[in-house]
Order: structure tokens, then sequence, then C-alpha cells
């Protein structure tokens, strides 16, 4: 039995565990399955062809150039040592390799890393228009429903109608923020982090511009936000999470890119992949930038921000396979 089909018997048991990633991955399952479904009734051999097909396949689910070409010498190399013949066994084998991939020889960690002496930071970054208010919510919900004391701290002072926007979220799922009439963030995450600390809050989550424009002036504004929190809790912030739109393909590569040249990233939040039918951004994320996918948008709804689980997502990728 191969790691898929161990996959596929654990979750066919249980659908209800994995039914998000089933029905939020639909699109991409739609698009991609199909397409390497048909190859195995198109070609009778291993040939160049063959691998030059996948090679599309692959790239047309946003896997990245890159990526592809190296899990396809891989593969190559597989079937070369391995004498493997049967194109319809390389269904299997692609599945396989691809999860080897995402896991490599590491311990992946999607978890969120709590700290266990006073409250937990967690700082949110990315663009203006991926939906980075909205995860924070959505984050906020979940916490809350964990029994999580949560404070929300509205740090985009840049954007016109972001505050009023983090604390409509705020009264919705009934979670305490904190906003002020200061134009200068790092004296709003001054003022919330010592809050939290004050009022022993388990967790804060900072909402932060989302503008790259000018990298300099934002690598210096994160920099000053980084040292405030760091005067109340020096081992804070404990996560800095990367928004990034799974709709936007591969420019969300580039906006992660970015990202870690002006501060530490310790995990990436990918919304919207419900919404898209390129899905294997998340297998590029690791490959190309070696970052973790800690969370995934699968649905509009305040309870459709999920755990990232790469099981679960082989499984809503390739169920109909």
């Amino acid at each position: 039995m191969g790691l898929f089909d161990k996959i596929k018997n654990a979750f066919s048991k249980n659908n209800k565990e994995v039914e998000k990633y089933d029905v939020g991955l639909e699109k991409t399952r739609r698009e991609f399955i199909s397409k390497l479904g048909n190859l195995s009734k198109k070609y009778k051999f291993l040939d160049d062809d063959y691998f030059e097909e996948l090679e599309n396949i692959l790239i047309m689910a946003d896997i990245g150039v890159n990526t592809v070409m190296n899990f396809v010498d891989k593969l190559k190399h597989r079937v070369s040592s391995e004498k493997i013949t049967d194109v319809n066994y390389m269904k299997d084998l692609i599945i396989d390799e691809l999860f080897i991939m995402y896991v490599g020889n590491n311990i992946i960690n999607s978890k969120i890393n709590f700290s266990n002496n006073g409250p937990t930071v967690i700082l949110m970054v990315g663009v203006n228009g991926v939906g980075k208010t909205t995860t924070i919510a959505k984050l906020a919900y979940n916490l809350k429903n964990d029994g999580k004391k949560v404070l929300l701290v509205a740090a985009d002072t840049f954007r016109a109608g972001a505050i009023e926007q983090i604390k409509s979220w705020a009264d919705n799922i009934d979670v305490d923020i904190l906003t002020t009439n200061s134009k200068d963030p790092s004296s709003v995450v001054f003022d919330g982090v010592k809050k939290a600390k004050d009022e022993a809050y388990d967790v804060v989550l900072i909402d932060t511009a989302g503008r790259l424009q000018n990298k300099v002036n934002l690598m210096q504004e994160l920099a000053k936000i980084n040292k405030v929190i760091k005067m109340h809790i020096p081992d804070a912030p404990h996560e800095t999470l990367l928004v990034i739109d799974a709709t936007t393909g591969q420019n969300g590569i580039s906006q992660a890119k970015s990202f870690m040249e002006i501060t530490d990233i310790s995990g990436i939040v990918l919304t919207k992949l419900d919404g898209t039918a390129k899905g294997g951004i998340v297998l590029a994320i690791k490959e190309e930038i070696g970052i973790p996918v800690k969370f995934v948008g699968l649905g509009e709804k305040i309870d459709d921000l999920e755990k990232f689980d790469i099981e679960k997502y082989i499984y809503g990728l390739f169920k109909d396979l």
C-alpha cells in the first residue's frame, strides 16, 4: 500500500475531519486531477513527451517552474533506478514524491509557538488586499474558541478604514481590542503589549500596515515595532505570520521573498485557497522560501481558517485520482 492509500484510508473512515480541505481544494482538484488522469490514458510509455506534459500540468497548478524542474528530475531518477515502466503507477509515485518534497527530512512545525511565560505575541504582516484583517479576526475567533483570552491591537495606522474594520470584527467575535488616536504604530503596539501583560491576556494579535512600495520605511517601522514589543516581553514576538492571497499565485512568492528581506517570518497564512485552481502554491512556498504554511483559508465564513495539515492537503488535492 502506497503512502497516499494510507492517507486516503485514514480519512475515508472519518470524512468529517477533512471535509473543509475536500471542499476548499475542489477547484484545484478538478483542474489538476483531470489532467493527471488523462496523462495515463494518453501515453503508453514514460518518454520525454510524458514528462514534458507533466511539467506543464504541475506549472499550471502554480507549483513554480524551478520547483517543478527539480521535482521532475527526481521522478525521472526514481523511474530509472526502480526500472518503472507502467504509466498507471506514476500517479501514486507523483503523490508520494510531492509529499516527500514538502516534508523532506525536516520536522514541519505548523503550530503556533505559544509562550510559556506571559502573553504570546503574534505580529501579522502582508500587503493590502490579501485579507490580512479578516484573517486576524478568524485567527482570533479560533483562539478564543480554544479558551484563550485574546487582545487585538490595531497598529495599521496607515490604511484608511483599517482601524474601523478591525474594530468591527472585534465587536462581531466579541474579543477585546486596543485602538488609539496615535498615528505612530509603535506607540499603539507599546500600549497594546503593556495592556496584554498587565491584564494577563493569553494572546496578542497585532495588525500592521500592508505596504511594500517603500521597503526601507516598512523595514524601519517593523524594526521599531519589534523593539517596543521586546521592551515588555524580551522573547517576543513569538510569531511573525505573513498573509498571502493564494489567488495571486507566484506573485505571492515574490511578496514572501520581499518581506523576508525586511523582517523574520516564522510562518505563512495562505488565504482564499478555495478560490483558486492553483492550489499547488502550498508546495512552491515550502520549496522556494522554506517557511511553513501554518494556516489556510478555505472559505469566507469566520470558522473557515484551518490549521495547515499536509496529509489533509494531499488528500483534498488527490482524493479523486
